[in-house]
């Protein structure tokens, strides 16, 4: 969909996007604090930002309960969430083009004018104990959050977490939100039919009333690897694995797109290197890699699950396939592909309103970038064979990596399995 976007700054502080849908049938709406987990003042209450996420939209200045504000919110169908994560807090709605003005105004009063109280508190201790214990069952969420520990991340896993939720009190629900939540430290994006109304729009956002604040920086850990880290789980019926690899700078928008042109050919599609390879040869059901930038480092990350009995045959193709690559053993034909399938995905991501504010949000909330939506094209034809090659030997010479694991038993055959990745870094 046609789209035009503008950065507004508000004399609060707060800065945000204003997409113009013209075709959109519906309006999007997120905001982002600087609010996550890293951000809570201890880590014995650790839990604080989550369990307040989870209050977001209780009692506040205008409804004296959730079931309350839930029923005037969603009278017409309008949806609304929230997230926390390491870093970031965000909440998001969607809602029909008629009522846009009307879903501002209450996202406006459970975001400035929360009404905390003990009797929410005690129920989303309970809401959120039962969350964190279902990740327990899903061995993908039992293990990055290891995976993390052992780089030197400072977080906490999801076990460690539960023990934390009893210590949270109302006064440190309190505090977070005050102290998080200001026009500074606030990002929006916001995506829909816009014409004639960007005026009042922006005159909604002046009136919340937030402190002025400023925009948290991320938290920079000390990270090293070369390192294992198992988690035996009696119950497992395969292995549940994790290749972290770190290097200690942000990487540049070139050598992201160059990493997702690589993680493609490697992993993206049934003929990939080496997910294809693995399923033609029934190894494993599913794999994965993906590569992230952030604020101190970057990381390119493979992951999946595979039989105990299968997993020494995938990791030889884990190895040969990534030290194919790394000796310059990518052919042109497969790069072209791997950029057709990039331009493709594009195209298809702009149908509605959501998608567009999505591909813009995640970039815009990390550092304040605004991409270029008809640049895209261009940029992914620009990625070449050099520069996926340099990225890749780079993430390799940094030698900071760590395999992880979830599985029954399988100390030997993990540290079979590390040993045999060890000869990617030599």
């Amino acid at each position: 969909m046609k789209h035009t976007v503008k950065e507004i700054r508000l004399k609060s502080g707060a800065k945000g996007l204003l997409i113009d849908v013209p075709d959109a049938t519906v309006m999007s709406f997120q905001f982002n604090f600087r609010a996550g987990n890293r951000f809570v003042k201890e880590q014995d209450i650790y839990e604080t930002a989550h369990i307040m996420e989870h209050m977001a939209f209780g009692a506040n200045a205008r409804f004296k309960n959730e079931h309350a504000f839930e029923e005037e919110f969603s009278k017409n169908g309008a949806y609304h969430n929230a997230s926390t994560g390491d870093l970031g807090m965000e909440y998001i709605a969607t809602c029909a083009d008629f009522e846009w003005e009307r879903i501002l105004d209450l996202q406006q009063v459970s975001i400035t004018s929360p009404r905390f109280n003990q009797t929410e508190l005690e129920a989303e201790k309970g809401n959120v104990k039962s969350e964190l214990t279902g990740y327990l069952n899903n061995y993908n969420r039992v293990l990055w959050p290891r995976i993390q520990q052992t780089l030197g991340e400072d977080v906490l896993t999801y076990q460690q977490r539960l023990k934390t939720i009893a210590n949270v009190s109302l006064a440190n629900i309190r505090e977070h939100h005050r102290r998080t939540h200001t026009a500074g430290n606030l990002r929006f994006v916001i995506a829909g039919k816009l014409h004639g109304r960007r005026r009042i729009i922006k005159r909604m956002l002046e009136s919340w009333d937030l402190p002025s604040g400023e925009r948290f920086k991320a938290p920079k850990d000390t990270l090293e690897g070369a390192k294992l880290s198992l988690v035996r789980r009696k119950e497992a019926p395969n292995l549940t694995f994790g290749i972290s690899m770190i290097l200690p700078r942000q990487l540049s928008d070139e050598e992201s797109n160059a990493m997702a042109c690589l993680n493609h050919i490697l992993t993206g599609t049934m003929y990939s290197r080496i997910y294809g390879a693995a399923r033609k040869k029934g190894l494993a059901y599913g794999l994965f890699s993906e590569t992230g930038s952030y604020e101190h480092d970057s990381a390119w990350d493979f992951g999946g699950e595979v039989n105990v009995e299968t997993a020494e045959a995938l990791f030889d193709i884990i190895v040969r396939e990534v030290k194919s690559v790394l000796s310059g053993n990518l052919s042109d034909t497969e790069i072209e592909s791997a950029k057709q399938y990039a331009l493709g995905r594009h195209q298809m991501g702009a149908q509605t309103a959501s998608q567009i504010s999505g591909f813009y949000s995640g970039r815009y909330f990390f550092d304040g970038f605004v991409r270029d939506y008809d640049n895209t094209p261009k940029e992914i034809s620009l990625i070449t064979r050099d520069q996926i090659i340099a990225c890749a030997c780079e993430f390799i010479q940094s030698q900071t990596w760590v395999l992880g694991a979830v599985a029954s038993e399988g100390g030997e055959l993990v540290e079979s399995l590390r040993t045999k990745l060890a000869t990617i870094f030599e």
